[in-house]
């Protein structure tokens, strides 16, 4: 196991009526004007909008609306945020919705104190990834879609549409204080963004299990009950919406996968999502359905790099798929773990080619330059590699 360090300030509320320590959070902060973030129609047509900003008032604050914020949130979207709160003196911010929300306020709690240009701003954090030298506005997050787990991070993943170019950096000073994790409050997620979200939680955890160290190392361990878990629950909370139990598991993993437990004292390689994250600044397409348009592509390129790369994909077949060993060679074994993730990303609706994203031939190369290729997974790609995969996913 690699030596570590684990921190998470941010305060789980997880269940039901979530939404009612809302207004403890605010008052014991002293908020007085709080932005109120969230994506489309959706945050006030199921009536979440409004329980939040019923919490706003019991605390006594000030509600300041801010809405719009997209799928691949934009460095706009960001500068747009930050000027709105330092105008209007907001001093808390509150995410409403999923990943996008999150990430999206996250940066905008940075901007609005680390007061810089737009592409000064970016240049400082997506580009130089310099830490965080202020102190972000506080931040409590309502998560009403799961997936990325940015509810317990510092993550915040933003797209330059000027340059096209999507990245980010988990900084932990810009975690929130408090997450709200109430399951049901994701029942009426659309069947689309629930199988994305689901997908990309699957993801994080294979992306952690498939690096190194491997061999009898904890982490591993979770991770295979963490993926076991979103295998059997994402079929259920797709066949019925209010399938508590799913939904509660799928929302617990979701954040578990990405609040550092799970990964620590591994070394975390993301080159799959370092190769989406370019074909959604490209597309813009639905990031959990990005992932699985490339993701058995990409570990059939990388499975058998090794023998510790054929040890960890052998296993995963064994342990998160329930695939015999028994007169199987390794090469074998490891092959059938990823048929049997593709088959399971077929049955549960998450099965896309990248031209159904909006990938054409001439994007191949001008995305495959743009890809920073990592040092740490279990094959390290090079860009032509990178090409090969694109191509063989469209």
């Amino acid at each position: 196991m690699n030596n570590f360090v684990f921190e998470n300030a941010t305060r789980f509320y997880f269940g039901t009526e979530g939404i009612e320590h809302v207004a403890f959070e605010l008052t014991a902060a002293g908020a007085r004007k709080v932005m109120v973030a969230f994506g489309g129609a959706s945050a006030k047509r199921t009536g979440i909008f409004d329980q939040v900003a019923a919490q706003v008032a019991s605390a006594g604050a000030e509600l300041v609306e801010f809405g719009g914020i997209m799928a691949n949130p934009t460095l706009a979207k960001v500068m747009e945020g930050a000027e709105l709160a330092r105008e209007q003196g907001v001093d808390y911010i509150l995410a409403v919705g999923g990943g996008s929300v999150m990430d999206c306020c996250k940066m905008v709690a940075l901007a609005a104190v680390d007061v810089l240009p737009e592409d000064e701003f970016w240049a400082k954090y997506f580009q130089r990834f310099e830490p965080v030298n202020v102190s972000p506005l506080p931040l409590g997050i309502v998560v009403t879609a799961t997936g990325t787990g940015s509810e317990g991070n510092g993550g915040g993943v933003i797209t330059n549409g000027k340059t096209k170019v999507k990245t980010g950096a988990d900084r932990p000073a810009t975690n929130a204080r408090f997450a709200i994790i109430d399951p049901t409050l994701t029942y009426t997620v659309p069947q689309g963004q629930k199988i994305s979200g689901g997908y990309d939680s699957l993801n994080h955890m294979m992306e952690e299990y498939f690096s190194l160290p491997v061999g009898d190392v904890l982490a591993d361990d979770l991770l295979e009950a963490a993926m076991g878990s979103v295998v059997r629950n994402l079929p259920k909370a797709v066949a019925n919406p209010e399938d508590y139990q799913a939904h509660a598991n799928l929302a617990w993993a979701s954040a578990l996968a990405e609040n550092r437990v799970l990964k620590s004292g591994k070394q975390t390689c993301f080159q799959l999502h370092m190769i989406e994250h370019q074909v959604g600044a490209f597309t813009d397409c639905v990031h959990g359905l990005g992932l699985a348009a490339i993701a058995c592509t990409y570990y059939r390129h990388i499975y058998d790099a090794s023998v510790a790369a054929l040890f960890q994909f052998g296993r995963f077949a064994t342990n998160v798929w329930g695939v015999s060993p028994e007169g199987k060679t390794a090469v074998q074994l490891a092959k059938a773990g990823i048929d049997a993730l593709d088959a399971w990303t077929r049955e549960v609706g998450a099965y896309r080619t990248l031209s159904e994203l909006g990938v054409t031939e001439d994007m191949l190369d001008p995305i495959a330059d743009s890809i920073v290729c990592l040092p740490s997974s279990l094959k390290v790609l090079d860009r032509d590699e990178v090409r090969a995969i694109l191509a063989e996913s469209i």
